[in-house]
């Protein structure tokens, strides 16, 4: 998603206006001209002609050209700002393609690091299952019982009991809680 580029309503309003004006001068300038060019009728016979018209006020024709040149100075600075704006949207899309980009790169890199651990969680059970079930209640036993619980958990339920019934009663006990709250605040529906 893009963020507003800050131009708002009055931009595009000064272009039109401005594009109003030069359109407005020049349609003057041209209707100027066929008007010149159109013959006298018998009827405008005390009507002045193109030949014998006044010119306008040497000021007029000068704040003219004056205002022309300033609605041409508009222009090209709404063509510079239309540029701008244009190249911004450019490195925009070039930095939105990077972060893209860059977070496919950490999704796969986050997803082999959860691969990872699982294997490593995995062959730890495993390990854990093969061992003499006095030996494993030795070491589970001397281990903290969230932590215990979690292989417990994951172990077959032969070796599990095998294991469990070589633990100290206590031991035995707080592995039993952890294991059976583990989804006791799961919802239910």
């Amino acid at each position: 998603m893009r963020k507003s580029t800050g131009i708002g309503l009055g931009a595009p309003l000064l272009l039109a206006l401005t594009l109003a004006v030069g359109g407005a001068l020049h349609l003057g300038q041209a209707i100027g001209a066929a008007l010149a060019m159109v013959p006298a009728s018998p009827a405008d016979e005390g009507a002045p002609t193109a030949t014998n018209c006044p010119q306008p006020p040497a000021a007029l024709a000068k704040a003219l050209l004056a205002r022309e040149e300033q609605v041409k100075l508009q222009e090209d600075a709404l063509r510079d700002r239309e540029a701008a704006i244009s190249l911004a949207n450019a490195a925009l899309d070039v930095r939105l393609e990077e972060l893209s980009q860059a977070e496919e790169s950490l999704r796969a890199t986050v997803a082999l690091v959860d691969s990872a651990a699982e294997d490593d969680l995995a062959r730890l059970t495993r390990v854990y299952e093969a061992m003499k079930p006095a030996d494993a209640a030795a070491l589970f036993g001397s281990m903290a019982p969230e932590f215990a619980a979690g292989f417990l958990a994951r172990m077959q339920p032969d070796a599990a009991a095998a294991i469990m019934s070589g633990l100290p009663p206590q031991a035995a006990y707080a592995i039993s809680v952890v294991v059976a709250g583990r989804n006791a605040r799961a919802p239910t529906e």
